[in-house]
């Protein structure tokens, strides 16, 4: 079964589209030749979970763009620090109030939930980002990062019973306990960080975006050529074709 390009489509994309999968091949042979493995998240050997990613800087990044992506990762360490601490936060906050335990609930939540979420959908896209100079991985950090920045905002003010140690919570526990409130600022105190840092770094990144040649055309290209060449899409096109072509039969 052959695919059929269609017609008018640009050449020069044809020729950009597998070259980046070109690169991604070599990366990927080098990578078996060397005898390398999955080296992330760092795990003892004797630990039933191994890694999932290879990550390595100086190897896959480009030297230009080192300095941006170890700061995401650095960021994204900071993220997770801060949701734990926020997690402490809000249990110091149940045990002088304890009518406020959807607060450390949902807590619990955000931490187990958005630790690996943010690594996922934010900090990976833009480490794919810089390695393989993907237009479609840089508009997907951009779209996800954007809401992470609303988020660290929201998480700041911490509006109660939402599971954030935000100012507002913490100024609201300053009459209860001092201690506790002191605690809460700080937690509030990372979360505003979070949200400074990650505008600063969402302003580097783009700026180092409009230098790669990126556009939204070539991400959309990236897209379609990337959804046309999966393995699993051909084979659920192959199989939907011969299933209709035997009810034509019959």
């Amino acid at each position: 079964m052959y695919l059929v390009p269609p017609s008018g489509q640009c050449p020069e994309l044809e020729k950009r589209a597998a070259e980046l999968e070109r690169k991604e091949q070599e990366l990927r042979d080098r990578n078996t030749a060397l005898g390398k493995e999955n080296n992330w998240p760092p795990l003892p050997d004797f630990f039933p979970i191994k890694p999932c990613f290879y990550q390595d800087f100086n190897e896959e990044i480009p030297v230009e763009y080192q300095r941006v992506c170890k700061m995401m990762y650095y960021l994204w360490m900071y993220h997770s620090v801060t949701l734990f601490l926020n997690l402490l936060a809000c249990l110091v906050y149940f045990t002088v109030s304890t009518q406020n335990g959807v607060d450390f609930g949902l807590s619990i939540l955000w931490f187990i939930l958005f630790t690996p979420v943010a690594f996922l959908c934010w900090y990976r896209p833009v480490y794919k980002a810089f390695k393989s100079d993907s237009s479609f991985s840089f508009f997907f950090f951009f779209f996800i990062f954007s809401f992470q920045v609303i988020v660290y905002i929201i998480q700041s003010v911490g509006i109660p019973g939402w599971g954030n140690s935000g100012w507002i919570t913490a100024i609201s526990v300053l009459k209860t306990s001092i201690a506790v409130s002191v605690f809460m600022m700080v937690v509030a105190g990372f979360f505003s960080g979070n949200a400074v840092l990650s505008i600063i770094l969402l302003k580097m990144v783009h700026s180092m975006y409009r230098h790669t040649g990126a556009t939204f055309q070539k991400a959309q290209e990236e897209f379609s050529q990337g959804v046309v060449t999966n393995r699993t899409f051909q084979s659920a096109a192959t199989t939907a074709a011969s299933s209709a072509a035997q009810r034509a039969f019959q």
